[in-house]
């Protein structure tokens, strides 16, 4: 049994699953849509999407007072359904996409951290979802 607390969020996308799956995992669409707030952005992505496969974000503080890497290690991959990865610290996400034609499921259950508030990890967590579905459904291609 895992020593941390797990958050489920989710989001519901208007766009196939493939476009989402695409929009998730390719570095050159992470950029665009990995932050929590528009004062941060993620200024390098990069993603060795295979089981045994690590992938690294860099994200910043617009005004460079802070930044961080983010990355981890891919556990299990079933393309355009799931994805598990751990974290550095030994964490657990778990990403799994569902439904059928023009409408995607993105349901993503993580361990928290325990320096940072339950809330304040669910509303970060999600709003950089937001940021996805909002992106991927400007894009759609």
């Amino acid at each position: 049994m895992s020593p941390f607390k797990s958050i489920t969020i989710r989001a519901t996308i208007k766009a196939p699953r493939d476009v989402v799956w695409k929009y998730l995992t390719e570095p050159a669409h992470v950029v665009h849509w990995n932050h929590a707030s528009d004062d941060w952005h993620t200024t390098k992505a990069e993603n060795d999407l295979q089981v045994g496969g690590k992938f690294n974000y860099r994200m910043e503080a617009k005004d460079g007072s802070f930044g961080f890497d983010f990355g981890g290690v891919y556990e299990q991959i079933v393309k355009e359904q799931l994805i598990r990865y751990s974290l550095g610290d030994n964490r657990k996400v778990s990403i799994e996409l569902s439904g059928l034609g023009d409408v995607t499921v993105v349901t993503e259950t993580f361990d928290a951290e325990n320096e940072n508030p339950l809330e304040m990890q669910q509303t970060g967590w999600q709003a950089i979802l937001n940021n996805l579905k909002q992106y991927t459904e400007s894009n759609k291609s």
